[in-house]
């Protein structure tokens, strides 16, 4: 499961601004070309369109997509099923107190890992869902702390806040490949040089795009300590840190075959891949909680 989430982690960006960057170098819409230099303000607007527009394509969508990739079982509001009643009764209060106008839709799906999860492109139209397994092996006490914790996120704008990054750093991405690749396309010159800006582009594409999903790791880890504290005050202190000090004993568990414990992605990261996770070790966070 670690590679999985690293995988996505890094295609999620990395595809759509390689396929972005293929389609438009072969159309040629991207060249702004003069007759021996590059438009640069036109190309910076192309940078922009392009760049926003896909991290907001995936904003959008993101709700019905996670729906749809987890197989998540929205609750109804008047379900009478007593482990349901309690979700959405539990959401909705932890709602209120964050001082969400609306209450976002709650949702269960089947996975042995212990996870969950908040989505949605605004507070009005957010989710918050999570695995048979985390119902499974915490109380409702450690729940309501993992509950606190993905309301925070919507309560504190982190969707939007994450793709606004995203799409300044998409801009730059491709707005510097493809300076880059000009440059080095004039340099080589002669009939291969078309050829050669396209090659050019793609690669500082992908290097630039590996940069950029570094600097969205980052600030994903301090938006993580951030939601820790929010869910430490919508649900209580107690509840917070038993959820996290709860999923660090099972932690284990991942080295040895068992369900992977990932609620708020807390399992170790080795070595240098650290720098690509997008939340920090459980110890940073429990030892943050109970400084504060």
């Amino acid at each position: 499961m670690f590679w999985k989430r690293i995988g996505l982690f890094l295609l999620t960006n990395l595809v759509v601004l390689l396929v972005l960057g293929l389609v438009v170098s072969i159309t040629g819409l991207d060249t702004g070309l003069g007759a021996y230099g590059l438009n640069l303000g036109a190309l910076l607007a192309f940078s922009a369109v392009f760049g926003f527009g896909g991290a907001f394509l995936s904003l959008g969508l993101s709700r019905w997509l996670a729906k749809r990739a987890f197989g998540v079982v929205v609750i109804s509001p008047h379900t009478t099923d007593p482990q349901g009643r309690w979700l959405v009764d539990t959401v909705a209060r932890l709602a209120r107190n964050a001082g969400l106008r609306s209450t976002p839709e709650v949702g269960v799906y089947a996975s042995h890992e212990v996870n969950a999860f908040a989505t949605g492109p605004s507070a009005s139209r957010s989710l918050v869902a999570v695995s048979t397994g985390l119902l499974a092996r915490l109380n409702r006490r450690e729940v309501e702390g993992v509950l606190g914790h993905e309301v925070a996120h919507i309560a504190n704008g982190d969707m939007v806040t994450m793709t606004l990054l995203q799409g300044v750093l998409n801009t730059f991405v491709i707005f510097l490949s493809r300076v880059l690749g000009f440059v080095i396309g004039r340099a080589v010159g002669g009939r291969g040089e078309g050829l050669v800006r396209l090659v050019a582009i793609l690669v500082l594409q992908l290097l630039f795009g590996i940069l950029a999903s570094l600097v969205v790791a980052a600030f994903s880890r301090m938006r993580e300590f951030r939601a820790d504290a929010g869910g430490a005050r919508l649900a209580g202190r107690d509840a917070m840190i038993g959820a996290l000090e709860r999923l660090r004993l099972h932690a284990s568990a991942v080295d040895d075959g068992m369900p992977a414990y990932a609620a708020m992605k807390i399992h170790g990261i080795p070595g240098w891949m650290r720098w690509f996770s997008t939340h920090p070790p459980l110890e940073e966070r429990i030892a943050r909680l109970n400084r504060g």
